[in-house]
């Protein structure tokens, strides 16, 4: 049967109609908005490169969190920027870290709302590795390796913490061999059992992560992260990260960063049945927010389509730096 007899057009004639019929739907319940929290006091200072997020200090943080628990939004990811940082990154699992004293208040003034803990240590270390690293000279330049295994241990004492401190759910992102066998272990053996783990399992070395590294003050010193992030060129590749991840005892597992990489989502949420997370990263934010300041753009059209888009590749749960906007949007219909 084709046309006429067959109309495609018949299902598009009204809203009504074509919101009864629609496929893929963005809920608010999907959104988790991102955090960064700083050190100091009354500080809330917009990060240049990404307008409209802050870096907050934790005298100031209750307003941005009032706020996002108003909006109905779920889960708050947080990334912590410390006043002191050393090789081994050990303001990541101090007991007093920053991560750590935001999610206890976070946990005091809303209970129900869920802190996601961002499991690294780049923001934490002197050299912005996500690891331990061994560092040499060579033709008048430091160089280094960042080393795995002895990584791990640091990267269950973070964890470990960050439970401690009241985190619901941790998120390792440092992409080190075995990290998700490691931390599950080590949250075990802590009684953390129940705490489940959203893994950065296809995490690639991506341009996209640029104003990111303003956010969290946590460039590389020296080399890049080419020796532990996925190239982008990769995608069989991504199966086996994510195969590993799921073996080890991930409870999920994230796709980063999310707009450049929705053939890999489609491919993740084929092969695996736990929940998918998309990362709407920096970059993709600040393309956006930098042609809407122009005109060029529809900042609310755009943003709705790209996270679509990414719920239609097979997203469960979106981290963007849009959720607010998002949620304003969502609940104003």
């Amino acid at each position: 049967m084709n046309f006429p007899l067959v109309r495609h057009r018949r299902l598009r004639q009204s809203a009504g109609i074509r919101s009864m019929v629609r496929e893929t739907v963005l809920n608010v319940q999907d959104l988790v908005q991102p955090i960064f929290v700083t050190y100091g006091t009354n500080i809330k200072n917009e990060i240049s490169s990404m307008p409209g997020v802050y870096h907050f200090s934790l005298d100031t943080l209750k307003n941005e969190v009032d706020n996002i628990a108003s909006l109905g939004i779920p889960a708050v990811l947080l990334f912590g920027i410390p006043e002191t940082k050393d090789s081994m990154g050990s303001s990541g699992f101090a007991e007093d870290g920053i991560v750590q004293e935001a999610t206890r208040l976070i946990k005091e003034w809303y209970p129900e709302l869920l802190v996601i803990a961002d499991t690294c240590l780049c923001e934490f270390t002197d050299h912005g590795h996500c690891g331990m690293v061994h560092t040499f000279e060579r033709d008048g330049h430091i160089h280094g390796d960042v080393l795995n295994d002895e990584s791990l241990e640091l990267l269950v004492q973070t964890a470990v913490s960050q439970a401690k401190a009241g985190a619901d759910i941790i998120a390792p992102s440092n992409m080190m061999d075995g990290f998700v066998q490691a931390i599950r272990g080590g949250l075990d053996e802590a009684g953390f059992q129940n705490i489940p783990i959203m893994s950065y399992s296809v995490k690639y070395a991506s341009a996209f992560y640029g104003p990111f590294r303003e956010a969290a003050d946590s460039a590389p010193q020296f080399g890049d992260r080419k020796t532990y992030q996925m190239d982008p060129a990769n995608a069989r590749e991504a199966l086996r990260e994510a195969e590993s991840d799921v073996l080890e005892g991930a409870d999920m597992l994230m796709v980063k960063p999310a707009l450049a990489y929705l053939d890999i989502m489609r491919m993740i949420k084929d092969q695996f049945d736990l929940p998918l997370v998309a990362y709407n990263v920096s970059g993709e934010y600040s393309m956006v927010k930098a042609a809407a300041q122009q005109g060029w753009i529809n900042e609310k059209a755009i943003v709705q389509e790209m996270l679509t888009g990414m719920k239609r590749a097979g997203a469960d749960i979106i981290i963007t730096y849009f959720a607010k906007d998002v949620a304003g949007w969502i609940n104003e219909k």
